[in-house]
């Protein structure tokens, strides 16, 4: 004997939301994103043609697909007719591919994505699922959808732009020679613009012009013949200059492109190559990706951004600039591993937010070890004299204060440096070990004191107690949030191009994951 199985009766209840689990995750997407403020839907108001879907409707279908680890457009389509809880937050609509591709990459939707990130908080922070102590940074590199051999370099550039201009300036000095141009009036002696380029254009046809009349009106044909060579020469300049304008303008487009980069890619030109973890190939080939930043608490996802620059440590100031202007106040605690150490990074959350830098620096594990500490050339390990401001090395010598230094770096924040040196270490029996200048020249030390009172407050703070724990906690906290996204939702590369679209994408991304974990978690 089976169940009643009878395709031809209709079969009650028709409400979807009976059919639910009650802590299914479709109720924790609709309540999320109802949280959110009506002020925030404003931007998507139309005065004009059909109305359009509700912006609530369409990030709840596809935040719910993102946590299904579906990301695309015509699949999130499939799913509505399919899911359950996708029919049931989409309320019977059934909006097309199209319509969900053109409402995840709109400009509006990243303030909305904000909104959840915030709503989202409050609501962790309601249910002391987090205490607000510290925030957690790390960040990954993520593939963009780009072309792997559509690369352009900066020092490429650089190189084909500087043969370019010692061309166009060679190939000007050779047509004043020959008198076919007049001398032209330039802004730098260095280079020739493009409206200086666009003159000699003119000149030359002009001339090429001139050959072209007397030509037609020439009927002998040996003075055709011999007017025809002589305007070869013209000829293959004009094509020669224009050939060098647009070359000009498209490095002069490649600049713009790149500001401070050192590469972009043809398919997708605001994300750059970068090494990444997953090297299928084994041999350090670089892919088009994007640099993304997360902070996180209670393996929770807070806050985030992307940037274009492969390496950490430029990225916390903007980052936590970022974290005040969108998203909350920045905790007590900033924890963050040894890539975000720096003299800048120190200096700007010490002086400028008044906060406490739990942030490791690249020689603070090497320090501890014992080697390091018996070590007797190293200079960390030499008697301070501060009386008289002087070292002294293992062969008993001074290091005395000779002048100050101050070194810029790219980014244009300044370090000052104080150099000693050594009275005399001609005939050290030590040399070799302590130093690899040349014979003749004494050992130099350049010791940066801010630096140095820097590493002994992050010394300080690791070896407390309370604050030791705190960063310990970073391994457990913002490296699972990354395993989720990639192993677990299986995000690995993104599926729109331009940083505003991939902007859009990696919030829906890890606010799914979020929302699983908050689910798993109730």
């Amino acid at each position: 004997m089976f169940k009643n199985y009878n395709m031809n009766q209709l079969i009650l209840p028709l409400d979807l939301e009976v059919k639910l689990q009650n802590n299914d995750i479709a109720f924790h997407i609709h309540h999320l994103v109802q949280s959110i403020p009506h002020e925030a839907l404003e931007p998507f108001l139309r005065n004009e043609g059909c109305p359009a879907y509700h912006p609530r409707m369409m990030l709840k279908i596809i935040l719910c697909a993102y946590t299904q680890s579906v990301f695309s457009g015509r699949k999130i389509e499939g799913l509505l007719k399919d899911s359950i809880r996708m029919m049931w937050l989409a309320q019977g609509y059934e909006p097309s591919y199209r319509t969900i591709n053109r409402f995840r990459v709109q400009p509006e939707v990243k303030d909305l994505i904000r909104q959840c990130f915030v709503q989202f908080r409050c609501q962790l922070v309601k249910e002391k699922l987090i205490d607000q102590e510290a925030i957690f940074i790390d960040g990954t590199k993520i593939e963009a959808n780009a072309n792997k051999f559509t690369f352009v370099w900066k020092k490429s550039i650089e190189k084909y732009q500087k043969a370019l201009i010692e061309k166009s300036s060679q190939l000007y000095n050779e047509l004043l020679e020959k008198e076919i141009i007049p001398e032209i009036v330039r802004e730098s002696e260095e280079q020739l613009s493009t409206e200086e380029l666009s003159q000699m254009v003119q000149k030359v046809d002009e001339i090429v012009t001139e050959y072209d009349t007397k030509i037609a009106n020439s009927t002998d044909g040996a003075e055709r013949k011999a007017l025809r060579r002589e305007r070869k020469y013209p000829k293959q300049v004009h094509k020669q200059l224009l050939d060098y304008i647009l070359r000009t303008k498209k490095y002069q487009r490649d600049y713009e492109i790149l500001g401070t980069r050192n590469s972009y890619s043809k398919t997708d030109q605001e994300a750059t190559f970068m090494r990444m973890k997953d090297d299928y190939m084994k041999n350090g080939q670089l892919k088009a990706g994007y640099n993304v930043q997360i902070a996180t608490e209670g393996q929770y996802a807070l806050a985030y951004s992307l940037f274009p620059n492969p390496t950490d440590t430029r990225t916390l100031i903007p980052f936590l600039d970022e974290i005040e202007q969108h998203y909350f106040k920045l905790p007590k605690h900033i924890v963050a591993d040894a890539g975000y150490g720096s003299e800048e990074n120190y200096d700007d959350i010490l002086s400028n937010r008044k906060r406490e830098a739990l942030i490791t620096y690249n020689m603070y594990l090497k320090e501890q070890k014992k080697k390091y500490k018996q070590n007797e050339f190293n200079p960390d390990n030499w008697n301070y004299n501060e009386e008289d401001d002087a070292y002294t090395c293992p062969n008993e010598k001074r290091l005395v204060f000779k002048h100050p230094s101050v070194r810029t770096d790219k980014a244009g924040f300044k370090r000052e440096f104080k150099i000693y040196e050594c009275e005399y270490c001609s005939g050290c029996p030590f040399r070799s070990l302590c130093t690899k200048s040349k014979e003749g020249n004494n050992r130099k030390l350049m010791v940066n004191e801010k630096w140095e009172q820097q590493k002994e407050y992050v010394r300080t703070k690791l070896s407390e107690e309370k604050t030791g724990s705190i960063y310990r906690k970073r391994k457990i906290d913002v490296e699972p949030v990354f395993g989720f996204l990639k192993a677990n939702l299986h995000f690995t590369r993104f599926s729109v191009r331009g940083k505003s679209r991939v902007e859009n994408e990696m919030g829906l991304a890890l606010m799914a994951v979020n929302l699983r974990k908050f689910t798993a978690n109730s």
